[in-house]
């Protein structure tokens, strides 16, 4: 099968899409996927595009990908945020991933980003010894803190 990994299309939402619902069933949320086509369609390829990526792809067909993110921090600067990076059981064991997670650093080095973050489950062990082949460290010490869109909403309107 021959492999090649790409700067992500409009035309790779609708595959890209399906394996976010993959990755949230993976994670035992299914139901947590609330993003349309349309709104990633936008949210990438918009007039005002906020995230950006890479597919694996054989045969027309999308088995992989990473999305990244720039965002800012007021202790380190510009950094690169991986928000996912997925891919299917079928495209495992043939150093896709690794392929996928390569480009993002690339992108990286090549944009001066200062650093590079991303979340794992600390019960997917799997993807902890992936990144942790790359000499990442996994930090215990921090907590994700977030507001719903309804959250928002009521907030916005106190």
């Amino acid at each position: 099968m021959e492999v090649i990994v790409r700067r992500a299309e409009a035309r790779d939402v609708p595959q890209m899409l399906a394996l976010v619902r993959e990755l949230a069933t993976f994670e035992k949320e299914p139901e947590a996927v609330t993003v349309t086509e349309a709104e990633m369609l936008d949210a990438g390829f918009g007039a005002a595009p906020v995230w950006f990526g890479w597919v694996a792809e054989s045969q027309g067909t999308v088995f992989g990908m990473a999305v990244c993110y720039t965002r800012y921090s007021t202790w380190r600067g510009r950094t690169i945020y991986l928000e996912d990076i997925v891919v299917t059981e079928a495209g495992r064991g043939k150093k896709v991933g690794e392929r996928l997670f390569r480009e993002c650093v690339k992108h990286a080095a090549a944009n001066d980003y200062n650093w590079m973050r991303w979340q794992v489950l600390d019960w997917n062990t799997d993807a902890i010894r992936f990144y942790e082949r790359f000499g990442a460290s996994i930090s215990p010490g921090w907590l994700n803190g977030e507001l719903t869109k309804e959250q928002l909403h009521n907030l916005a309107a106190q």
